[in-house]
């Protein structure tokens, strides 16, 4: 299935709302969870993926009447119908791809009734959508689950024919996607309908837009003719094994994420003069090299005796995370680049490379810095190339929303490069640390005295830092806005 087919099925769906009556079921059972998760907070801002005509959107909008709720889909038809149902309201709609979310604003609520099933890479969609919310907040989604139409799929298999329908995940396999950074859980109901007949069955899954088959399958319609009397035979109703997911952030612990615009650029002395600045942990979650190095880990901890917990990862080949690990035949698994718990002292945590490097198939270093929430600090050349170079890695976390506490520069002063960052980047130059011929203990206690104290480092980074998009940007630069979605 393509993003377009699915679009384009929903789009036609103009029988959506009398036809559509198991989704609205799930959505007053998913609009109760929400109220009892909020009883005591109410969420201030909240983002609702797949709204569809606004089912769940007008249930959100009743319960929390001073929130700013933005209800997005892929269907700019389906987003008309919901802008026409909420006409009147401070609902704002908006195109979204949830299962590659890029876009700015972090969320008290991300949420979504019937959606995710129609989601191929499921596991990178949830971690991409709990980058979006705040420490702290919720994820509150349902989704179509193992056990779904199994009268149907009887009825096809009395026949002799494929059932062409989608094979939906069982709860333990919803369960192992969760992302790390937080943590979730699932349950399932059965929720049952009455169709009448398998063509009112079969004409209410198309007048929906639900009718697409797996990828590869073909109704046989000799086959589909027996299955349908088959199902009439039974005279039964059709399960839907509708799934529960709720997964809560972690609250973001002390400490930034500090990456770079390139690989060789001063990280790791950056990092360790950090880590001894603020009697810091250090923390470098992949390390590649080790066959020409000893590690940035032991060396980090040498020069500021400061505490530094092994990697999650360790290769010898001095390559991206990624094509180290397939050089040793290993799978990078994401939930292993959890933050080790250090207290209440800050952790300084280390990229590998810059932004746009490897990390897994699905996941780059700027996915492992939106994961943390944590600060970002970019260290960067002071020399030539060093304005293009940083601009674009701001420009890249200001367009995943991601808080920048500062900029650091290696190498000899240049004042007219810290201006033209400091001004084009929106950003505050934190140090400049000088080349040093000799790296030691004593010279990065020295340097260590010319950073700002953490609370004062950070405050900058605690919201978006002058360094990212808000949502007003990225609605009015990227995707439709204020229910103009026709």
């Amino acid at each position: 299935m393509t993003l377009s087919s699915i679009a384009g099925a929903f789009d036609a769906a103009e029988a959506y709302e009398s036809e559509a009556r198991v989704q609205a079921q799930s959505a007053a059972l998913l609009a109760a969870q929400i109220a009892r998760a909020f009883a005591d907070t109410p969420p201030r801002r909240i983002l609702e993926f797949g709204c569809g005509t606004g089912m769940l959107t007008a249930r959100l909008r009743a319960l929390f009447p001073d929130a700013e709720i933005l209800a997005t889909d892929i269907s700019p038809r389906m987003l008309d119908r919901a802008s026409r149902r909420l006409a009147g309201t401070n609902v704002r709609f908006a195109l979204l791809d949830a299962g590659n979310p890029e876009m700015g604003g972090r969320y008290d609520l991300v949420c979504s009734n019937f959606c995710l099933q129609w989601i191929a890479a499921r596991a990178d969609a949830l971690r991409r959508l709990s980058t979006l919310l705040e420490p702290g907040g919720r994820l509150m989604v349902t989704t179509l689950a193992e056990g779904s139409f199994r009268e149907w799929r009887a009825a096809c298999a009395a026949a002799g024919t494929r059932c062409v329908f989608h094979a939906y995940p069982s709860v333990p396999a919803l369960q192992r996607d969760w992302p790390s950074g937080g943590s979730g859980g699932w349950e399932s109901v059965t929720l049952t309908d009455r169709p009448g007949s398998a063509f009112e069955f079969l004409r209410g899954l198309k007048r929906i837009g639900a009718a697409l088959p797996a990828e590869g399958a073909r109704p046989d319609p000799s086959g589909l003719r027996h299955a349908m009397a088959a199902f009439d035979r039974r005279g039964e109703g059709v399960s839907y094994e509708v799934a529960f997911g709720a997964f809560r952030r972690a609250n973001t612990p002390r400490g930034v994420f500090v990456t770079g615009t390139d690989t060789g650029v001063g990280k790791t002395l950056a990092s360790a003069v950090l880590t001894r600045a603020w009697g810091a942990h250090y923390w470098k979650p992949l390390q590649s090299g080790l066959a020409d190095e000893p590690g940035d880990t032991p060396t980090v901890a040498a020069l500021t005796g400061c505490p530094a917990p092994l990697p999650a990862y360790a290769f010898s080949a001095s390559l991206s995370p990624l094509a180290a690990a397939e050089a040793e035949g290993v799978t990078i698994d994401p939930s292993r680049l959890a933050l080790p718990e250090v207290g209440d002292a800050p952790v300084v945590v280390e990229g590998a490379g810059g932004l746009m490097v490897p990390v897994t198939a699905e996941m780059m270093m700027i996915d492992l810095a939106a994961l943390y929430g944590m600060p970002v600090i970019l260290v960067a050349r002071s020399g030539l190339g060093t304005i293009n170079h940083t601009l674009l890695s701001l420009e890249a976390l200001r367009r995943r929303g991601i808080p920048v506490a500062g900029v650091i520069l290696n190498g000899p002063a240049n004042p007219g490069n810290r201006a033209a960052i400091e001004r084009f980047g929106a950003v505050r130059v934190l140090a400049e640390l000088p080349w040093l011929e000799q790296v030691d203990a004593a010279a990065v206690a020295s340097l260590a005295e010319r950073i700002p104290p953490y609370d004062e480092a950070v405050r900058a980074g605690s919201g978006c830092g002058g360094s990212s998009f808000s949502e007003e940007e990225w609605l009015a630069r990227i995707f439709t806005s204020s229910g103009d979605a026709s």
